[in-house]
């Protein structure tokens, strides 16, 4: 039995952060793949047992510092060869050692800014509205509680069936989560 599409999942309380890393180890275990876990203060295990995949991150601030990089140094080379070559101190017009600070702090720049735009776009964010915010006792994530959401996307899921799975893990509560 599918669910309903009026569900977005089911979202399991822990009251610890073991308990919460061992669930998900057997969430990631038993096949569930559009699993996420909310805790008040980041949790290094807890990344591995989702079974979390490699980020594309650095790859994208790498691609900005070289964007950086060559538009800067372009942006010179065409400011002091092409459209405004003035002869200063008898120095020739393409002066290569006088662009490296320019470059390097335009690469800099473009790194940095491939950095938080990579990041927010990757993290899905700004996101004001997030449907486990309808469970009220969702807003104990950034106090002392620690939550799983296993989302009705996944392939594996099943209303009955991943109820009684998470029952299985001995949370706190497992409450179903509206769209």
């Amino acid at each position: 039995m599918k669910t309903p599409s009026a569900i977005y999942g089911l979202l399991a309380e822990f009251e610890d952060p073991t308990s919460l890393v061992a669930a998900a180890e057997q969430t990631h275990h038993a096949g569930f793949r559009c699993v996420d876990a909310y805790s008040p203060y980041p949790i290094e295990e807890l990344h591995e047992a989702l079974g979390s995949h490699h980020t594309r991150l650095p790859l994208i601030v790498l691609i900005g510092g070289l964007v950086g990089c060559f538009g800067g140094y372009a942006l010179q080379y065409w400011v002091s060869v092409l459209a405004y070559p003035i002869n200063v101190g008898g120095k020739p017009f393409h002066s290569w050692p006088a662009f490296i600070p320019v470059t390097f702090e335009c690469t800099i720049l473009g790194a940095a800014l491939a950095a938080v735009l990579g990041m927010l776009a990757l993290n899905g964010l700004p996101q004001p509205y997030h449907p486990v915010f309808n469970v009220p006792r969702f807003a104990l994530a950034s106090r002392n509680r620690f939550f799983l959401c296993i989302e009705s996307k996944d392939p594996k899921f099943d209303l009955e069936a991943t109820r009684q799975f998470l029952e299985t893990l001995n949370p706190r509560e497992v409450t179903t989560v509206a769209d």
